[in-house]
């Protein structure tokens, strides 16, 4: 569902779209846990399966790194979506995890161009969400090196790029944030529906 209806029904206030899906049906793609349980989705091509980056949050450790670093059974919840865009500081280039050359299980290769784009970042005391919209003439978007570059301006060590395009969505105070849209700059009021999402609650 839209990611703004899913929490005013859940009473989450502040969310992030999360990892990639597929078109028809909506399953995940990528892998997703939840409290150390694998849920069904639709795994990523080999070898980019291994290679692509997650998100990892087990008790109160979070962490961001591709997913053969993170173990075969993973504690706590995962998210898989990619790729890295900050490690250690610094800005990752190239096609490591494969998203250019493994583009057929996408719509498009999401390494070329500008788009709507979303993000988390991690400073040395805080998480960063970015939603930046595309599409249409008032915004640009950002190439993956730029949203880099924006979240290393922000303070952030350490970035993984999540779901974008139609379906970057930032909901805060209960409120989308951003201004989604299709191809062609046809706009979504509220967003698209999709499949995870990142949840920011108080603890």
């Amino acid at each position: 569902m839209r990611l703004v209806d899913w929490c005013r029904i859940e009473g989450v206030a502040d969310a992030v779209v999360g990892g990639f899906f597929v078109r028809q049906g909506g399953m995940a793609l990528g892998e997703v846990w939840i409290s150390g349980r694998k849920l069904p989705s639709t795994p990523f091509d080999p070898p980019w399966d291994a290679r692509r980056a997650c998100l990892q949050i087990d008790g109160g450790d979070l962490r961001i790194a591709r997913r053969a670093d993170l173990g075969p059974v993973p504690g706590g919840d995962l998210l898989q979506a990619g790729p890295l865009l900050l490690e250690d500081g610094r800005a990752v280039r190239g096609d490591g995890e494969g998203f250019s050359a493994g583009a057929a299980q996408f719509d498009s290769d999401i390494t070329r161009g500008r788009f709507p784009r979303a993000a988390l970042g991690v400073t040395s005391h805080r998480l960063v969400a970015v939603a930046c919209d595309g599409r249409s003439e008032w915004d640009a978007g950002l190439t993956l090196g730029e949203l880099a570059d924006a979240l290393r301006e922000l303070g952030a060590h350490t970035a993984i790029n999540l779901d974008g395009g139609g379906s970057t969505t930032l909901v805060n105070g209960f409120a989308l944030r951003n201004r989604p849209r299709e191809e062609h700059g046809i706009a979504l009021a509220g967003g698209r529906p999709i499949a995870t999402a990142l949840a920011f609650t108080p603890r």
